[in-house]
């Protein structure tokens, strides 16, 4: 797989996106290409990098008490953070600093959150945080979430999605559809590939790939 990466280049900032063509699997879908933003989440330059880009987008009426990380983004929701506070950005918590949590996945795959993190979602301001946004059914279950818990979701940050809105809000992303005009999704029953029985190739989320043995 590694040998067939592709860098695409971001239109608004600088930053590279490595994408691998093939067949594979999500938890909600199939797709036609990896995006790997292993380095965009977790190496320094390149999170502050996004950092910057993302809080270009959000407009400085809004009030930002939380930032909730999911896909491994705490490293990058750390440096967002710290931009929209230098930004001046408004926050209500009394130490006038942003919080910064991940929710647990329980057996069920129901997101939650333990009682000590409970305070830092009731009432307050959130922006979600996500590696990529392919179909939308983890940002739906992300707000269910954060609205059980008492939170009001602000906005929606995103490396890559391929959707600029969900229910009214919209998806800040650095990469875009429009940097990959043939990505494509496709329900498990209407995948092109499993119909030509091209086997998966690998599961994929936000953390990485694991490669399926071959035959």
């Amino acid at each position: 797989m590694e040998e067939r990466k592709i860098p695409i280049r971001s239109k608004k900032c600088n930053l590279t996106l490595k994408v691998i063509p093939g067949h594979f699997a999500t938890r909600n879908s199939h797709i036609n290409y990896y995006m790997d933003i292993t380095t965009i989440k977790v190496r320094q330059s390149e999170a502050k990098t996004a950092a910057a880009c993302l809080v270009h987008d959000y407009n400085h009426d809004i009030v930002i008490d939380t930032i909730v990380c999911l896909d491994g983004t705490e490293v990058l929701g750390a440096f967002l953070a710290e931009r929209l506070t230098d930004s001046g950005f408004y926050t209500r918590n009394l130490h006038h600093t942003i919080y910064i949590i991940t929710p647990e996945v329980d057996q069920f795959g129901q997101l939650f959150f333990r009682k000590n993190l409970e305070p830092m979602l009731k009432e307050k301001n959130v922006i979600l945080l996500m590696s990529s946004v392919t179909t939308g059914i983890t940002i739906k279950q992300s707000m269910e979430c954060i609205s059980f818990y008492g939170g009001h979701l602000q906005g929606i940050s995103s490396i890559f999605s391929t959707i600029d809105h969900y229910q009214g809000l919209p998806i800040y992303s650095i990469f875009t559809k429009s940097d990959i005009p043939d990505y494509h999704t496709y329900s498990r029953h209407d995948c092109p590939y499993c119909q030509k029985n091209i086997p998966v190739e690998a599961l994929v989320n936000g953390y990485g790939y694991s490669k399926l043995p071959t035959n």
